[in-house]
């Protein structure tokens, strides 16, 4: 797999970034990618939300918008694999071009704005897996033009209860417009709510985990955290792209859209730790912004994070990021001295706020 990436890699950063990503896609869907296989480290098994995973590390929400190739990225190491955003109706998007590579920052914007092909064609995909091996899970939201936000994403959960293993809902991104008012208080306890009562209706234990952006101020980011605990969701994902561009160089900067990779990874990281403080370490979180190395996933997980996902990093690394994340956080954790990954989360957060 190495070799194969070694060629078709440069070719893939010599195209346009969305074009390379389709191709890819592609190339994993019809299984023209080798299986790399991933060594058994039980050090990195984990139970979190009431699912039992192989290793905390998944392939974040937008990588796979219709589900076409999960399992293609559970061969490539991944413990978990998180498909979608879906919305109930296909949309097309916003304008191309929509990605923009930053390389002198390692670093995405992209304003795509939720193209998808809806989920009827995503829900026969997720169907057609059923009863396969791994954890994949459906990322649900809205349309662009709904009338009714918080309908759609009930569309959503109730059409695909029984296809995946658990539910993340995106009020967090940056590209449709009013989007993010779903954070706000009122309407975020309306909206988890009635996706809480559709649960119990639907007669599921299905976890719902909730992802917010990362731009939040701090009266912001408590009240989620208030409403959050509360509803009795099952967990966080912290955090969605952002809209600051401190300290980028790239021409590209100013470019509209939510920028992801090597930027994102210290304010993600610092609101991770705020809301694991926050929460007192009782709800999971999954840790998510510029992890490009296994040091950065075992910062992730001791700053609070119980299970961790990454995307950007992978399109500029290659296929093999996965597995060698792996090996050295494992070696991390056992240097250290932790018996499992679950031993080391929260633990410089909690340092820090037993020496205040």
């Amino acid at each position: 797999m190495a070799d194969l990436y070694s060629f078709a890699g440069p070719v893939l950063q010599a195209l346009d970034p969305e074009t390379a990503h389709g191709l890819t896609l592609r190339a994993l869907k019809f299984g023209l990618a080798p299986r790399i296989k991933a060594p058994h480290l039980p050090v990195l098994e984990t139970s979190v939300i009431g699912l039992k995973f192989p290793n905390p590390l998944g392939i974040a929400a937008g990588f796979d918008k219709n589900a076409e190739a999960p399992d293609a990225m559970l061969r490539l190491g991944f413990g978990f694999a998180e498909t979608g955003t879906v919305t109930p109706l296909p949309q097309a998007g916003n304008p191309r071009p929509r990605i923009f590579r930053l390389r002198e920052d390692a670093a995405v914007i992209n304003r795509l704005g939720f193209n998808n092909q809806g989920l009827e064609v995503y829900a026969r995909r997720l169907a057609a897996r059923r009863n396969r091996p791994g954890i994949v899970g459906a990322n649900i939201g809205a349309n662009k033009d709904s009338a009714d936000r918080i309908a759609d994403y009930l569309t959503c959960f109730e059409r695909l209860v029984g296809l995946a293993d658990y539910f993340t809902i995106n009020v967090s991104s940056p590209n449709t417009p009013g989007l993010r008012g779903l954070q706000d208080r009122d309407m975020l306890q309306k909206l988890l709510a009635q996706l809480l009562t559709a649960r119990a209706r639907k007669q599921t234990n299905a976890p719902l985990l909730l992802k917010i952006a990362p731009d939040l101020d701090e009266q912001a980011l408590r009240d989620i955290v208030e409403v959050a605990l509360d509803a009795g969701i099952d967990g966080m994902i912290i955090s969605n792209t952002t809209l600051a561009r401190e300290g980028l160089r790239s021409h590209h900067r100013h470019e509209q859209g939510g920028l992801s990779g090597r930027p994102l990874f210290a304010p993600s990281t610092r609101m991770l730790r705020d809301v694991y403080r926050l929460t007192g370490g009782k709800l999971p979180l999954v840790g998510v912004g510029g992890i490009a190395t296994g040091a950065d996933a075992y910062e992730k997980i001791r700053a609070g994070a119980s299970l961790i996902q990454l995307y950007t990093a992978l399109t500029l690394a290659g296929p093999a990021l996965a597995v060698n994340i792996l090996c050295t956080l494992a070696g991390l954790l056992v240097k250290d001295g932790f018996a499992t990954v679950g031993d080391a989360i929260g633990t410089d957060t909690n340092k820090s706020t037993e020496g205040s």
